[in-house]
């Protein structure tokens, strides 16, 4: 089941806020024993096999989470090892079983099909957040006696399937405070303008520029100059919209129950450099690789040599943890080797970059990198980045064609047959346009919303829009109401977010 979608929108979410407040009447444990079947319901809508699967993971892991916390060393850290191998060989036999076996079969020189493996939707996301749950049991930093609690922080329909990655201590209480359960009017008003806004991110941004980068990645299109920047850029911003979307929609809804979920975008194609893009790109799963993989490495504390160890190796991992592919490895290791250069440039005692130059480089090293993320080899990758420096040719309108010359006065020869894999008498690329203009210029919205949520005022990056006041106000309704007519008319096919395949 899909956030945009009409079963979603008519008759799952009305359903599921009306028990959930009717039930909070008589008792405290009767919403979340809901909310924890509706979720399991979400799940096993898009494939009731893996229900099973997701069920046996909460059990497991909550009994093993019991266990460690009950034994004393050595035998606890022995019972947080296997549970967390058990978690990781799961999560390596549905992701990386036919990647790690067709890269022995290729060393071998041998010629294999592949098993016939589906990716349970969602294993990624929820793997990780047990995983967290374990390590801090083991540190003595949290106990949760409660299953049904425990159940619905890990099957939370919000976050499920795509995000964020949820930590124990910002979403147990939310669950044992009875109050969400009641009707809050604020609640539904932020909520539900918070999930319209991600809402038309999805459907009527990032929809519409996929078909601006279908072409352009396909198998030997050989993109031309023009057209490959607009398809990674329009790639760059799609990916960016899609997620952002996602994550604005479990926001909201998440809200329309009482319940906060973290932030996970804070306008990051607006960062100047490159660590300050990860502090804002997908904020929740760069803190749990922080505090879950690059601190337990080392993270700083033994040199610097170790360091940038630590820093590359968090980072391929990160890579890998997105799919199993050559491709996401190698985005993940040009991630890693940005950071090193930026950590170089600090360490050396360069003075900062000013940003008139730090903030485009920072876009276009992300977009490059975004590009052999989406190509589903490194051949078509190599490609792209190829036209991108006019390797394929300068493709031009047939109606530049008089120009020609002063062309050839500086040593360029284009061909005028067009722009084969871009349509510019459609919508799409006039929203691109608008898309990039929103991402580096427009509130977003964590800071259009600050008024009624002052805890996340420090994520905002300086004063900026601080004197910004979001008021509901009968103009909004209707501009909201507008928007999501909008969507409902744009919602004419499935069309899945980009991040159910990581």
């Amino acid at each position: 089941m899909l956030f945009n979608s009409f079963g979603f929108l008519c008759f799952y979410l009305p359903l599921v806020l009306a028990g959930y407040f009717w039930l909070g009447r008589y008792h405290s444990r009767w919403p979340l024993a809901w909310l924890t079947l509706a979720s399991l319901f979400f799940y096993g809508w898009w494939d009731g096999r893996f229900l099973p699967l997701l069920l046996a993971s909460i059990v497991v892991n909550f009994w093993s989470a019991r266990l460690i916390g009950a034994t004393p060393e050595p035998r606890r850290k022995r019972y947080l090892w296997l549970a967390v191998s058990a978690n990781l060989l799961l999560l390596a036999w549905f992701k990386y079983a036919n990647f790690l076996a067709d890269g022995l079969m290729s060393v071998a020189g041998r010629h294999w099909q592949g098993w016939d493996i589906v990716l349970p939707i969602g294993i990624s996301f929820f793997t990780f957040t047990q995983i967290a749950f374990l390590v801090d049991c083991y540190k003595g930093q949290v106990r949760e006696a409660r299953f049904i609690h425990y159940a619905l922080f890990v099957s939370y329909f919000p976050h499920l399937i795509a995000g964020p990655v949820l930590h124990h201590r910002e979403m147990m209480p939310q669950f044992a405070d009875r109050r969400n359960a009641s009707v809050e009017l604020s609640n539904l008003a932020i909520g539900l303008s918070i999930f319209v806004l991600g809402l038309a991110k999805k459907v009527l941004i990032a929809d519409n520029l996929s078909t601006l980068v279908a072409p352009v990645f396909a198998a030997d299109a050989h993109p031309r100059m023009v057209e490959a920047w607009i398809g990674a850029l329009a790639y760059a911003l799609q990916l960016y919209f899609d997620f952002s979307g996602y994550s604005d929609m479990a926001i909201g809804l998440s809200r329309l129950f009482g319940i906060k979920l973290p932030l996970n975008f804070d306008s990051p194609y607006k960062a100047g450099d490159i660590a300050e893009f990860w502090r804002r790109w997908h904020m929740t799963l760069s803190r749990f690789l922080r505090d879950y993989l690059y601190i337990p490495l080392g993270g700083k504390r033994k040199g610097e040599f170790r360091r940038c160890r630590n820093l590359m190796i968090t980072m391929l991992l990160g890579g890998l943890w997105h799919g199993a592919g050559w491709t996401f490895l190698i985005w993940g290791g040009l991630h890693g080797l940005f950071l090193l250069v930026h950590r170089a440039w600090q360490r050396f005692g360069a003075a900062a970059a000013p940003r008139w130059w730090s903030w485009p480089l920072t876009l276009l090293s992300v977009m490059l990198a975004w590009v052999v993320f989406r190509a589903p080899d490194l051949r078509i990758a190599i490609d792209i980045w190829g036209g991108l420096v006019g390797a394929n040719g300068l493709g031009l309108p047939h109606g530049l064609a008089s120009l020609a010359g002063r062309f050839a006065q500086i040593g360029l020869y284009p061909v005028f047959d067009g722009i084969r894999w871009i349509d510019f008498s459609t919508v799409e690329v006039p929203v691109l346009l608008l898309a990039l203009v929103l991402a580096l210029f427009a509130p977003n919205t964590q800071e259009i919303f600050f008024h009624y949520e002052p805890a996340i005022e420090s994520i905002c990056h300086g004063p900026r829009w601080r004197s910004l006041h979001w008021q509901p106000s009968p103009t909004w309704s209707l501009v909201l109401a507008g928007v999501f007519i909008c969507c409902l008319f744009g919602m004419n096919k499935v069309s899945e977010f980009l991040y159910f395949q990581f």
